[in-house]
């Protein structure tokens, strides 16, 4: 079965092409990261309009790179949830447009199920059940995923996402964005037992970053530390914040197989410590370009879900937030 991923959730444009199930044909990412670069982060009608620019582009480069025709699609997967609400609307207008054309069925896929599964793309040996930690822009949070595909959220951030506040830290110490990358190659040359920043409710399985996003601001405002120095210092507690609260969800949950995905898993730093210190949990990590919005982890979950008979229809709505809406 040969299907199309369409990915618009933030500020990637992203399609895909693959053929029965992991059989990658094409696979193309417009990043609109240098256009945001100057603002800080990314502004939502801005990423809608140059969404709305490529997307056609996109999807036809795909098909021409698998050397297919448009009419070969069997199945078409789209992200409609959660995201940036205009840019959502992009990939799927455009996705029910050409389901409608093709008379093709339309998957809608949920942006956190499809960085979860990114995991089992190359890795053949990853099957549920397992748990999985999302870490990005604009999510936190650790799921169990059982053997039918069904997700049940362990915990979450209460405030900010690991991503953002990587961003908003980078912003603060004039770096840039995006943040993950400069602070990580910042915090290179910098000594990260500096400054001693805590774990916030370390005795709660839920996540919280706001107040070390503070502790840095207050750090550098300060004016007793280098920019490396609060980095790396900042990187270490908050990976030291990742593995300790696994560590407390396996207490109960008795995780041994664990998939970390989100543009976070990006981050050397926190692949080296998670595959070294958690011990007794084997951990997967997707390659560092399906851990950014892509469209073949959609096209990957839209084939994995079509057997369920779980589709789109032409009234259904793009949804900018995840709360209350089922992962499957």
């Amino acid at each position: 079965m040969i299907t199309l991923g369409i990915e618009t959730s933030c500020d990637e444009t992203s399609a895909s092409i693959i053929d029965s199930g992991k059989n990658i044909l094409s696979a193309k990412i417009f990043s609109q990261a240098d256009i945001h670069k100057k603002f800080g982060g990314v502004v939502p009608e801005v990423a809608s309009r140059n969404h709305a620019l490529k997307i056609r582009p996109i999807v036809e480069e795909v098909i021409n790179d698998a050397k297919i025709s448009v009419n070969d699609i069997d199945l078409i997967g789209v992200t409609n949830s959660p995201g940036l609400i205009g840019a959502l609307f992009v990939g799927v207008s455009f996705a029910k447009g050409l389901s409608y054309t093709l008379k093709k069925p339309l998957i809608p896929v949920n942006h956190l199920t499809a960085h979860i599964l990114s995991g089992e793309i190359e890795n053949d040996d990853l099957t549920p059940p397992y748990a999985a930690l999302v870490i990005s822009g604009g999510h936190t949070h650790l799921f169990h995923v059982s053997k039918s595909y069904a997700f049940t959220l362990i915990s979450k951030t209460i405030d900010d996402a690991i991503g953002e506040t990587f961003d908003k830290v980078s912003k603060t110490l004039g770096f840039g964005y995006p943040g993950g990358p400069e602070i990580e190659k910042n915090a290179s040359f910098g000594d990260e037992t500096k400054i001693n920043y805590p774990i916030a409710m370390k005795n709660e399985l839920n996540f919280s970053f706001s107040g070390l996003k503070t502790s840095v601001i207050n750090s550098y405002n300060s004016e007793k530390y280098t920019k490396e120095d609060i980095s790396a210092s900042f990187q270490k507690i908050a990976v030291d914040t990742i593995i300790h609260k696994i560590r407390l969800a396996s207490e109960t949950q008795k995780i041994s197989k664990l998939v970390v995905a989100g543009g976070v898993a990006c981050n050397g730093y926190l692949r080296k410590r998670l595959q070294s210190e958690l011990k007794n949990i084997r951990v997967f990590f997707p390659s560092k370009g399906l851990c950014t919005d892509n469209g073949v982890m959609v096209a990957y979950t839209a084939y994995q879900f079509f057997n369920k008979r779980i589709f789109m229809g032409f009234n259904s709505k793009a949804f900018d937030r995840d709360e209350n809406i089922k992962l499957f």
